[in-house]
Protein backbone atom coordinates (compact mmCIF):
# COMPACT_ATOMS: atom_id res chain seq x y z
CA UNK A 1 0.00 0.00 0.00
CA UNK A 2 2.77 2.39 0.76
CA UNK A 3 4.42 1.54 -2.27
CA UNK A 4 1.40 2.81 -4.08
CA UNK A 5 1.27 6.18 -2.10
CA UNK A 6 4.96 6.74 -2.93
CA UNK A 7 4.21 5.71 -6.65
CA UNK A 8 0.97 7.97 -6.78
CA UNK A 9 2.42 11.46 -5.06
CA UNK A 10 5.70 10.72 -7.40
CA UNK A 11 3.92 10.76 -10.45
CA UNK A 12 1.18 13.77 -9.46
CA UNK A 13 5.12 15.57 -8.35
CA UNK A 14 6.46 14.57 -12.00
CA UNK A 15 3.09 16.28 -13.51
CA UNK A 16 3.29 19.54 -12.00
CA UNK A 17 7.21 19.77 -12.84
CA UNK A 18 5.56 19.21 -16.61
CA UNK A 19 3.21 21.16 -16.32
CA UNK A 20 5.18 23.94 -14.98
CA UNK A 21 8.07 23.45 -17.27
CA UNK A 22 5.01 23.36 -20.49
CA UNK A 23 4.01 26.52 -18.80
CA UNK A 24 7.13 28.32 -18.76
CA UNK A 25 7.94 26.98 -22.59
CA UNK A 26 4.74 28.96 -23.35
CA UNK A 27 5.99 32.27 -22.43
CA UNK A 28 9.47 32.25 -23.24
CA UNK A 29 10.52 35.67 -23.26
CA UNK A 30 9.55 36.76 -19.86
CA UNK A 31 9.04 35.02 -15.84
CA UNK A 32 6.47 35.34 -13.87
CA UNK A 33 5.93 35.31 -10.10
CA UNK A 34 2.30 35.56 -8.64
CA UNK A 35 1.23 37.37 -5.22
CA UNK A 36 -1.98 37.46 -3.68
CA UNK A 37 -5.42 36.94 -4.67
CA UNK A 38 -8.41 38.91 -6.47
CA UNK A 39 -8.46 41.25 -8.92
CA UNK A 40 -5.44 40.47 -11.27
CA UNK A 41 -3.02 43.23 -11.95
CA UNK A 42 -0.25 42.38 -14.35
CA UNK A 43 3.21 44.29 -13.27
CA UNK A 44 5.69 44.66 -16.31
CA UNK A 45 9.25 46.50 -15.70
CA UNK A 46 11.25 48.55 -18.15
CA UNK A 47 14.29 48.08 -19.49
CA UNK A 48 17.33 46.29 -17.50
CA UNK A 49 15.37 46.21 -14.58
CA UNK A 50 13.93 42.72 -13.71
CA UNK A 51 10.22 41.59 -11.54
CA UNK A 52 12.20 42.95 -8.23
CA UNK A 53 11.78 46.26 -9.37
CA UNK A 54 8.27 45.81 -8.03
CA UNK A 55 8.61 44.66 -4.78
CA UNK A 56 7.05 47.86 -2.83
CA UNK A 57 4.61 47.83 -5.36
CA UNK A 58 2.91 44.35 -4.48
CA UNK A 59 3.61 44.97 -0.94
CA UNK A 60 1.21 48.03 -1.33
CA UNK A 61 -1.25 46.83 -4.12
CA UNK A 62 -1.36 42.88 -4.01
CA UNK A 63 -3.54 42.96 -0.48
CA UNK A 64 -6.71 42.43 -2.34
CA UNK A 65 -5.33 41.67 -5.85
CA UNK A 66 -3.24 39.33 -7.82
CA UNK A 67 -0.12 40.37 -8.80
CA UNK A 68 1.46 38.52 -11.81
CA UNK A 69 5.09 40.19 -11.88
CA UNK A 70 6.83 39.54 -15.12
CA UNK A 71 10.77 39.31 -15.57
CA UNK A 72 11.92 40.22 -18.72
CA UNK A 73 14.02 38.05 -21.31
CA UNK A 74 17.47 38.96 -21.32
CA UNK A 75 17.18 41.36 -18.23
CA UNK A 76 19.11 41.56 -14.85
CA UNK A 77 20.29 38.08 -15.39
CA UNK A 78 16.97 36.30 -16.81
CA UNK A 79 17.89 34.07 -19.89
CA UNK A 80 17.92 35.80 -23.41
CA UNK A 81 15.98 34.80 -26.18
CA UNK A 82 16.00 35.32 -29.95
CA UNK A 83 13.59 37.41 -32.08
CA UNK A 84 11.63 40.26 -32.04
CA UNK A 85 11.09 41.76 -28.23
CA UNK A 86 8.60 43.85 -28.06
CA UNK A 87 5.73 41.97 -29.92
CA UNK A 88 7.19 38.54 -28.68
CA UNK A 89 6.57 39.73 -24.96
CA UNK A 90 3.24 41.62 -26.20
CA UNK A 91 2.24 38.26 -28.01
CA UNK A 92 3.08 35.80 -25.08
CA UNK A 93 1.25 37.73 -22.37
CA UNK A 94 -1.87 38.14 -24.21
CA UNK A 95 -1.54 34.56 -24.80
CA UNK A 96 -0.80 34.05 -20.56
CA UNK A 97 -3.63 36.20 -20.49
CA UNK A 98 -6.25 33.77 -22.22
CA UNK A 99 -4.57 30.40 -21.02
CA UNK A 100 -4.59 31.36 -17.23
CA UNK A 101 -8.25 32.53 -17.46
CA UNK A 102 -7.56 36.11 -16.53
CA UNK A 103 -10.51 38.54 -16.58
CA UNK A 104 -9.45 41.55 -18.16
CA UNK A 105 -6.40 41.88 -15.65
CA UNK A 106 -5.25 45.67 -14.43
CA UNK A 107 -1.85 46.09 -16.64
CA UNK A 108 0.94 48.45 -14.97
CA UNK A 109 3.99 48.83 -16.53
CA UNK A 110 7.30 51.26 -15.98
CA UNK A 111 8.94 52.68 -19.43
CA UNK A 112 9.65 49.82 -21.67
CA UNK A 113 7.28 48.09 -19.71
CA UNK A 114 4.53 50.66 -19.90
CA UNK A 115 5.03 50.28 -23.42
CA UNK A 116 4.16 47.02 -24.21
CA UNK A 117 1.51 47.69 -22.36
CA UNK A 118 0.10 50.46 -24.46
CA UNK A 119 1.10 48.16 -27.40
CA UNK A 120 -1.30 45.27 -25.79
CA UNK A 121 -3.75 47.25 -24.74
CA UNK A 122 -4.11 48.48 -28.65
CA UNK A 123 -3.75 45.40 -29.99
CA UNK A 124 -5.89 43.30 -27.26
CA UNK A 125 -8.06 45.99 -25.76
CA UNK A 126 -10.83 42.87 -24.67
CA UNK A 127 -8.07 41.90 -22.36
CA UNK A 128 -6.96 45.17 -20.40
CA UNK A 129 -9.70 46.87 -17.79
CA UNK A 130 -7.46 49.47 -16.72
CA UNK A 131 -3.94 50.55 -17.58
CA UNK A 132 -1.35 52.38 -15.80
CA UNK A 133 1.53 54.13 -17.62
CA UNK A 134 4.54 55.34 -15.85
CA UNK A 135 6.47 57.36 -17.75
CA UNK A 136 6.81 56.45 -21.12
CA UNK A 137 5.72 57.91 -24.31
CA UNK A 138 4.07 55.92 -27.10
CA UNK A 139 6.58 57.69 -29.47
CA UNK A 140 9.82 57.79 -27.55
CA UNK A 141 11.87 59.25 -30.72
CA UNK A 142 9.42 61.78 -31.56
CA UNK A 143 9.56 64.17 -28.45
CA UNK A 144 11.55 66.68 -29.35
CA UNK A 145 10.33 66.17 -33.20
CA UNK A 146 6.65 65.58 -33.26
CA UNK A 147 6.49 65.55 -37.09
CA UNK A 148 9.39 62.86 -37.58
CA UNK A 149 8.58 60.38 -40.32
CA UNK A 150 8.82 56.51 -39.66
CA UNK A 151 11.77 55.99 -41.49
CA UNK A 152 13.36 58.94 -40.28
CA UNK A 153 12.64 57.31 -36.67
CA UNK A 154 14.35 54.14 -38.10
CA UNK A 155 16.99 55.57 -38.91
CA UNK A 156 17.77 57.36 -35.38
CA UNK A 157 16.84 54.35 -33.64
CA UNK A 158 19.44 52.26 -35.50
CA UNK A 159 22.46 54.60 -35.03
CA UNK A 160 21.35 54.68 -31.26
CA UNK A 161 21.60 50.64 -31.39
CA UNK A 162 25.06 50.47 -33.07
CA UNK A 163 26.16 53.56 -30.94
CA UNK A 164 25.69 51.28 -28.02
CA UNK A 165 26.64 48.29 -29.25
CA UNK A 166 30.20 49.19 -30.36
CA UNK A 167 31.04 51.03 -26.74
CA UNK A 168 33.30 48.65 -24.55
CA UNK A 169 32.79 47.06 -21.52
CA UNK A 170 34.05 50.17 -19.97
CA UNK A 171 32.19 52.61 -21.91
CA UNK A 172 29.02 51.17 -21.33
CA UNK A 173 29.49 50.74 -17.58
CA UNK A 174 30.47 54.36 -17.24
CA UNK A 175 27.37 55.83 -19.97
CA UNK A 176 24.93 53.54 -17.51
CA UNK A 177 26.41 55.10 -14.88
CA UNK A 178 25.31 58.43 -15.83
CA UNK A 179 22.31 57.50 -17.51
CA UNK A 180 20.89 56.04 -13.94
CA UNK A 181 21.84 59.35 -12.26
CA UNK A 182 19.45 61.12 -14.34
CA UNK A 183 16.44 58.47 -13.47
CA UNK A 184 16.77 58.17 -9.71
CA UNK A 185 17.96 59.67 -6.80
CA UNK A 186 18.93 57.57 -4.09
CA UNK A 187 22.55 56.33 -4.74
CA UNK A 188 21.29 53.11 -3.02
CA UNK A 189 18.51 52.21 -5.60
CA UNK A 190 21.01 53.72 -8.77
CA UNK A 191 23.94 50.59 -7.66
CA UNK A 192 21.22 48.22 -7.73
CA UNK A 193 19.78 49.52 -10.67
CA UNK A 194 23.28 49.12 -12.13
CA UNK A 195 23.68 45.96 -10.57
CA UNK A 196 20.58 44.95 -12.72
CA UNK A 197 22.19 46.44 -15.92
CA UNK A 198 25.43 44.85 -15.32
CA UNK A 199 23.51 41.32 -15.59
CA UNK A 200 21.35 42.44 -18.59
CA UNK A 201 22.11 40.87 -21.92
CA UNK A 202 23.44 43.59 -23.65
CA UNK A 203 22.29 42.49 -27.69
CA UNK A 204 18.47 42.09 -26.14
CA UNK A 205 18.62 45.47 -24.25
CA UNK A 206 19.82 47.22 -27.57
CA UNK A 207 17.57 45.52 -29.33
CA UNK A 208 14.37 46.10 -27.15
CA UNK A 209 15.81 49.95 -27.00
CA UNK A 210 15.84 49.94 -30.53
CA UNK A 211 12.00 48.63 -30.99
CA UNK A 212 10.98 50.98 -28.86
CA UNK A 213 12.46 54.52 -30.31
CA UNK A 214 11.39 53.02 -33.76
CA UNK A 215 8.08 52.74 -33.32
CA UNK A 216 5.06 55.03 -33.10
CA UNK A 217 2.05 54.18 -31.00
CA UNK A 218 0.70 57.41 -31.48
CA UNK A 219 -1.82 56.44 -33.73
CA UNK A 220 -2.67 52.83 -32.18
CA UNK A 221 -3.81 54.70 -28.97
CA UNK A 222 -7.49 55.21 -30.77
CA UNK A 223 -7.68 51.61 -30.56
CA UNK A 224 -7.19 51.59 -26.46
CA UNK A 225 -10.72 50.85 -24.62
CA UNK A 226 -9.41 50.82 -21.12
CA UNK A 227 -9.40 53.90 -18.41
CA UNK A 228 -5.37 54.80 -18.35
CA UNK A 229 -3.73 56.55 -16.48
CA UNK A 230 -0.27 58.25 -17.00
CA UNK A 231 2.10 59.24 -14.38
CA UNK A 232 5.07 60.90 -15.81
CA UNK A 233 8.50 62.51 -14.69
CA UNK A 234 10.13 66.03 -15.52
CA UNK A 235 12.27 67.06 -12.76
CA UNK A 236 15.67 65.70 -13.91
CA UNK A 237 15.28 67.76 -17.13
CA UNK A 238 13.96 71.06 -16.04
CA UNK A 239 17.13 72.85 -16.87
CA UNK A 240 15.95 72.20 -20.49
CA UNK A 241 12.70 73.83 -20.07
CA UNK A 242 9.67 74.28 -17.71
CA UNK A 243 6.93 72.07 -16.74
CA UNK A 244 4.52 73.17 -18.91
CA UNK A 245 6.56 72.24 -21.74
CA UNK A 246 6.93 68.89 -20.62
CA UNK A 247 3.25 68.12 -19.84
CA UNK A 248 2.21 69.47 -22.85
CA UNK A 249 4.79 66.42 -25.01
CA UNK A 250 2.78 63.75 -22.62
CA UNK A 251 -0.99 65.49 -23.39
CA UNK A 252 0.14 65.86 -27.61
CA UNK A 253 1.67 62.04 -27.51
CA UNK A 254 -2.00 61.21 -26.24
CA UNK A 255 -4.24 63.00 -27.51
CA UNK A 256 -5.44 60.16 -29.72
CA UNK A 257 -6.41 58.85 -25.99
CA UNK A 258 -9.17 60.98 -24.46
CA UNK A 259 -9.87 58.89 -21.40
CA UNK A 260 -5.88 59.28 -20.69
CA UNK A 261 -5.68 61.07 -17.17
CA UNK A 262 -2.20 62.05 -17.34
CA UNK A 263 -0.52 63.84 -14.14
CA UNK A 264 3.39 64.61 -13.78
CA UNK A 265 5.31 64.32 -10.19
CA UNK A 266 7.47 67.28 -9.15
CA UNK A 267 9.89 65.34 -7.44
CA UNK A 268 10.52 61.99 -8.69
CA UNK A 269 12.69 61.12 -11.56
CA UNK A 270 12.04 58.51 -13.95
CA UNK A 271 12.23 55.15 -11.16
CA UNK A 272 9.11 57.05 -9.66
CA UNK A 273 8.25 53.94 -7.85
CA UNK A 274 11.53 54.77 -5.94
CA UNK A 275 11.69 58.69 -6.09
CA UNK A 276 7.93 58.65 -4.31
CA UNK A 277 6.23 55.88 -4.22
CA UNK A 278 3.72 57.15 -1.55
CA UNK A 279 2.77 60.22 -4.71
CA UNK A 280 2.56 56.96 -7.17
CA UNK A 281 0.41 54.83 -4.48
CA UNK A 282 -1.95 57.91 -4.43
CA UNK A 283 -2.72 58.40 -7.62
CA UNK A 284 -3.08 54.88 -8.62
CA UNK A 285 -5.24 53.89 -5.49
CA UNK A 286 -7.60 56.81 -6.93
CA UNK A 287 -7.59 56.03 -10.50
CA UNK A 288 -8.58 51.76 -9.67
CA UNK A 289 -11.04 53.02 -6.92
Amino acid sequence: MKHCIAKFLTAIAASAVMASATAAASHPAFNVEVHGSGQPIILIPGLASPGAVWDDSVRHFCGQRQCHVLSLAGFAGVPAVQGPFIVSVEQQLSDYIKTSKLDKPIIMGHSLGAFIGLKLAADHPDQVSRLVVIDTLPAIGARAQPEISAHQLKDMAEGMRQQYLKQSSDEAAAHMKYTISTMVSSPATADQLLAWGAKSDRTTVANALYEMTADDLRNDLARIQAPTLVLGSWIAYKQYGPREMFEGVYRSQFAKLPNATITLSDTAKHFIMYDDPAWMYANVDKFLK
